[in-house]
């Protein structure tokens, strides 16, 4: 089959803009928590290579914790840290941090936030770090809340 070359390049151009449209992307408005703690994982990595980091992995028992502190903030309607040591316990890390946030809808609008305050800007960019857990809920009253749990053994 042949084709001609400005036809094979319009194919190219909407197979790309389709690409585009149906991809995640981390500006996206949130509609699912999964869609959400995907999007906040993928920017947070973007953010580390960014800064000539590796990315992070995800963990089941990091991202268990992130999920319950954002379903725990979600349910209480409030902000708060949650308490770490039975994180090094249970999930046996040597190193955890934790983010949290509520009100957001985008994840880059989130992750620019959290860049920009030098606290959650330390957890998201540091080297010792190797796993991350995101959860994210949305409250009774339509708010999202988010947690990210960073860690390493």
């Amino acid at each position: 089959m042949t084709y001609r070359g400005d036809v094979r390049l319009v194919s190219v151009s909407l197979f790309l803009a389709l690409t585009a449209l149906l991809a995640p992307a981390p500006s996206a408005v949130a509609r699912t928590a999964a869609d959400f703690e995907s999007a906040v994982h993928a920017a947070t990595n973007l953010a580390r290579v960014d800064h000539d980091l590796g990315k992070l992995r995800k963990k089941s028992c990091v991202d268990r914790f992130a999920n319950r502190q954002a379903k725990k903030m979600a349910a209480q309607g409030e902000m708060f840290h949650q308490d770490l040591e039975p994180i090094l316990d249970k999930c046996d890390l040597g190193l955890v941090g934790e983010n949290v946030a509520f009100g957001f809808t985008k994840a880059g609008a989130l992750l620019k936030a959290w860049m920009d305050s030098p606290g959650h800007r330390a957890n998201i960019l540091k080297p010792g770090y190797r796993q991350l857990g995101v959860g994210a809920r949305k409250s009774d009253e339509g708010v999202w809340y988010v947690a990210q749990v960073f860690g390493r053994k």
